[in-house]
Order: C-alpha cells, then sequence, then structure tokens
C-alpha cells in the first residue's frame, strides 16, 4: 500500500474522490500529464503554486519505491 497520506488526498468531497495533493485540489494526474508532456517540475510548480517541491519529490520517491518493490 502506497504511504501517501500525508503527500496525496483522496475523498469524495474533493474533486469527486480524484487523487490530489494534500491541502489542494490539483489532481497528481496532473503532475504526470507535465511530466509526459516533457515540461519540469518547476514549470508544473510555476502553474500550481498550492504544490510544494516537497510534495512533488516525495510522490515520486514513493512512487519510485513502489515501483521497484513490485520488480524486486
Amino acid at each position: 500500500m502506497l504511504k501517501y497520506s500525508s503527500i496525496i488526498r483522496s475523498s469524495p468531497e474533493i474533486m469527486g474522490g480524484t487523487p490530489v495533493f494534500a491541502g489542494t485540489r490539483v489532481p497528481v494526474e496532473t503532475l504526470l500529464d507535465y511530466l509526459k508532456a516533457g515540461e519540469s517540475i518547476d514549470d508544473f510548480l510555476d502553474g500550481f503554486p498550492t504544490v510544494t517541491r516537497e510534495q512533488v519529490i516525495a510522490f515520486l520517491e514513493e512512487t519510485g519505491k513502489q515501483i521497484l518493490g513490485m520488480v524486486a
């Protein structure tokens, strides 16, 4: 199970349950869309100032750990 409780929230009252960065209404998928499009983390943070760099880095690190744990 992902350890995102302080990074990601999902609640029916916020964006219909879409996973968002904690304390914001910014969907995690938006970060992934930026990265897939070749944009940088800085570009994402400029567009969504309510998300912190620490949240983005923690999300990416935790996601990486989960993926590596699946293939180990």
